[in-house]
């Protein structure tokens, strides 16, 4: 794992939601911790106060600075005269995330938050804003983008290795939701098909923004214009468990993207194919250390990780043929915000790779892209260009 600078302590994080029964805190606690360059001091596990501290017992913290209430956390942890946070992390329902990241950047610390920046179009408005004001860091952890093989796929994308792009095509396909465990105890799915919890998209928001994003990260474009059929084939659900959306992109480029909930008999079948006027990129989250590269004329070309550039020396801990994946991808998110946070603490440039990591700015694009997609739906179905995007 590179390094441009070396810290004389580790970074100290704090950290917001993601007590019993969470599904992503875990994750966000094993790769904050994977490269040794975080560690997590403080939390506000739970709106609960005992079941926040029983999440701080299995975490090693001080029960002092465990608590039950996260502006209680924000508050105590901005005074601290000694080993003040550096960095908090965001791990509760999406509803949730515009007010904490708002105080959290108020209270002068770095934020790093899960997907989606917020529900409201505004409401991301509003923390780009504070954060370009702050000039805090503010990373977003679409954490697929910092797979070796996607950003080895950016790079020769960006090289103009596959020629210009006609064709971007993105599905990301569940089948969890095909029955209704949201009425069966399922705690995850509860709150992923009630809109209050959620925001306006149900696989539009929860998946269909990773895969938009991740189409806009390795392509270097974004859509101009979006055409959505939503379903909801579940009995009773308000939010969509299906998406089909049509994308003309910026650069002239056309692309598809499919987010279902319900395709039975799928477990995370995140997928990306990029095709240029010279070659094609694919690449299969499920497989994700392969990345296939095909130039017109000549046969398919299978890239490992681990034999040349970011994807060997920045982006992987392992050899070529021992499987990184997942957490590995998150934990390069934390690697590179610690990246970024250390090079601001000792005053010098951060590593150029480290910066790769989604910003507030992405999180604004993915709220945009999920308003439109719904608005666009909502109208039968109608091409809407971006300044016809709603702001709501």
């Amino acid at each position: 794992m590179h390094r441009a600078g070396v810290m004389p302590r580790k970074l100290r994080l704090g950290m917001i939601g993601g007590g019993p029964g969470s599904l992503i805190g875990p994750v966000h606690r094993i790769a904050a911790r994977l490269d040794g360059q975080f560690d997590l001091v403080s939390g506000a596990f739970s709106s609960d106060s005992a079941r926040s501290q029983a999440t701080g017992r299995e975490a090693f913290l001080d029960p002092a600075r465990v608590y039950g209430d996260w502006r209680m956390m924000i508050e105590a942890e901005a005074t601290r005269s000694d080993a003040r946070l550096d960095a908090i992390a965001i791990v509760t329902p999406n509803h949730l995330h515009f007010a904490q990241a708002k105080a959290c950047l108020e209270a002068g610390f770095h934020v790093i938050c899960d997907k989606p920046l917020a529900t409201r179009v505004e409401d991301a408005e509003a923390l780009a804003v504070l954060a370009r004001r702050t000039g805090l860091i503010f990373g977003l952890t679409h954490n697929y983008s910092a797979y070796p093989m996607i950003r080895r796929a950016r790079a020769m994308a960006s090289a103009g290795e596959l020629g210009p792009i006609r064709l971007i095509q993105v599905e990301y396909a569940q089948g969890w939701l095909s029955g209704p465990v949201e009425t069966q105890g399922n705690r995850q799915a509860e709150w992923r098909v009630d809109p209050v919890r959620q925001g306006p998209g149900g696989a539009l928001g929860d998946i269909g923004t990773h895969g938009y994003h991740l189409a806009c990260f390795v392509a270097g474009d974004r859509a101009a214009s979006l055409l959505a059929d939503l379903a909801k084939f579940g009995a009773g659900r308000a939010l969509d468990d299906n998406a089909h959306i049509l994308l003309k992109y910026e650069s002239g480029a056309r692309g598809m993207l499919w987010a279902s909930q319900v395709a039975v008999g799928e477990t995370n079948g995140l997928r990306l194919r990029i095709f240029g006027e010279r070659a094609s990129l694919s690449w299969w989250q499920e497989r994700p250390n392969q990345l296939n590269f095909t130039v017109a004329g000549e046969p398919v070309r299978r890239l490992e990780r681990g034999e040349a550039g970011e994807a060997r020396y920045y982006a992987s801990r392992l050899p070529a043929g021992h499987p990184e994946g997942f957490l590995e991808a998150f934990a390069q998110l934390y690697a590179d915000l610690a990246e970024q946070i250390a090079a601001r603490i000792e005053g010098r440039a951060a590593d150029p790779l480290s910066m790769l990591v989604p910003t507030v700015d992405d999180g604004c694009e993915g709220v945009r892209f999920v308003h439109a997609a719904v608005e666009s739906d909502r109208r039968g179905g109608v091409w809407l260009s971006r300044p016809d995007w709603p702001l709501r």
